[in-house]
């Protein structure tokens, strides 16, 4: 006869640790999910800022070079390392952001040079700083561009944002490239002293080349005068990125009242240029080191004109929106900068969570449901699997190990602890321990008959 297979009950022997288990496991799960859950969101939905960052700035020894080392000094403080790049100056800043291939973030872009461009992938952290078109020349009395047709003017070196600028403004004043007018590509202080020996008529100067020493230098020379640009407005309407600002009466020089009057001036703006992936905690970095650096009252501006998030040729960004109504958050005001953004980004998440966090609250009696009764089920497993092996096996050795094996379901139970509200399930088990019992009973006495 084939031998008794020994198989072991199907029900928990420690109590206490099961009915712990019941009770926490549920809430385990479902705060691993929460967790589990938000990590996916924080990481992958909104990543942390980057480490590293790369701005293309300008030419050696130009304000844009320096502005981009100052930001790279205040960033440090916020654990941020920014990579200055080198540049021909704004035309190449801008090419770079637009080439994917060139890992580079930010850029100081001159107002006027995205012309024929699609800078849909670009975003502005706002307005940092003028850099005004002054443009001098030999003799006296003239008042508008146009008089300088047929002479020789110096409209900056090729690929400048000063050359682009000086083309565009000479072409509404009816003066363009292969006429009379010769146009020579020099700029800053090569075309001040091209203009003071006699070898240009005109310098259009613009941005660095138009520095406060370079202009009171020219306007001591005998003969050297600037052009006052009464049609500013008209300036302004024509070219959007355009500003119209004043040079009051001895603003250059008080002592000898230098300019004797107020000159109008036509100016461009320098906008912080960057893509429009840029990290939200990143942009207010950024603004943040603009305010220090161009939040100081100059030659140009009053103080706290700038930064500023006035629209021009590129749209300003959503952060930087929010950045320049309120500032910069509580949590990035009280904590480190890294502490900050990861708690920033949680609050961020809580609105999602909270949706998240009702249906998962749902799931734990669902879950506390489960357990219990998979201990109950667990019972019944081993019962049904007495039961068959009562009706294949007759033997009187082993009915006795079959009936040990109900002793043991039935000792367990005794020990069991069951929530009230599954007392029913509970005596319903026994119940059925009794009916195994009585079946393995009859069992024993049918085989005990002749």
């Amino acid at each position: 006869m084939k031998a008794l297979r020994q198989r072991p009950p199907h029900f928990p022997g420690d109590h206490t640790h099961a009915e712990w288990r019941d009770h926490t496991l549920p809430y385990v799960i479902v705060a691993a999910l929460i967790v589990l859950v938000i990590t996916l969101m924080v990481w992958v939905a909104d990543p942390a800022p980057p480490k590293t960052i790369t701005i293309s700035a300008g030419p050696r020894d130009s304000s844009f070079l320096i502005t981009a080392n100052q930001y790279r000094k205040i960033l440090a403080r916020n654990g941020i390392r920014l990579n200055v790049l080198e540049s021909d100056g704004s035309v190449q800043n801008l090419h770079r952001l637009l080439d994917p291939k060139q890992h580079v973030d930010i850029a100081l872009v001159q107002g006027g040079v995205a012309d024929g461009l699609d800078i849909s992938s670009l975003m502005s952290l706002g307005s940092v700083a003028y850099i005004p078109v002054v443009v001098f020349y030999r003799g006296t009395g003239v008042t508008q561009l146009s008089q300088l047709e047929g002479k020789r003017i110096a409209i900056g070196r090729e690929g400048s944002g000063t050359r682009m600028l000086a083309l565009k403004l000479l072409e509404v004043n009816g003066i363009g490239p292969g006429g009379d007018t010769v146009l020579v590509p020099s700029d800053g202080l090569q075309a001040a002293t091209q203009l003071v020996a006699g070898e240009v008529d005109a310098a259009i100067l613009n941005g660095d080349s138009a520095t406060r020493d370079l202009m009171l230098r020219l306007l001591k020379v005998p003969g050297i005068s600037v052009i006052n640009f009464e049609e500013a407005s008209a300036y302004t309407r024509l070219f959007p990125y355009l500003d119209q600002i004043d040079l009051p009466p001895g603003v250059l020089d008080l002592k000898y009242r230098i300019p004797p009057e107020t000159v109008h001036l036509i100016s461009p703006t320098v906008e912080l240029v960057a893509r429009t992936n840029l990290h939200p905690a990143i942009s207010d970095l950024l603004i943040e080191a603009a305010q220090e650096v161009h939040g100081m009252p100059g030659l140009l501006q009053h103080a706290g004109e700038f930064p500023n998030p006035t629209a021009r040729e590129y749209q300003i960004s959503e952060d930087a929106q929010r950045y320049y109504k309120t500032g910069k958050s509580f949590l990035y005001r009280t904590l480190p900068f890294w502490l900050a953004s990861i708690g920033d980004r949680t609050l961020v998440l809580l609105l999602p969570v909270a949706v998240l966090l009702f249906p998962a609250m749902r799931l734990i009696p669902a879950l506390y449901r489960w357990r219990v009764r998979s201990r109950i089920y667990r019972y019944y497993g081993s019962l049904i699997a007495i039961e068959r092996d009562a009706l294949a096996h007759s033997t009187d050795e082993e009915r006795k190990l079959l009936v040990a094996k109900l002793d043991q379901i039935e000792a367990s139970l005794n020990r069991l602890r069951m929530p009230l509200a599954y007392a029913d399930a509970f005596y319903v088990l026994r119940e059925h321990v009794g009916f195994v019992r009585s079946r393995l009973a009859a069992a024993e006495r049918q085989g005990s008959t002749p």
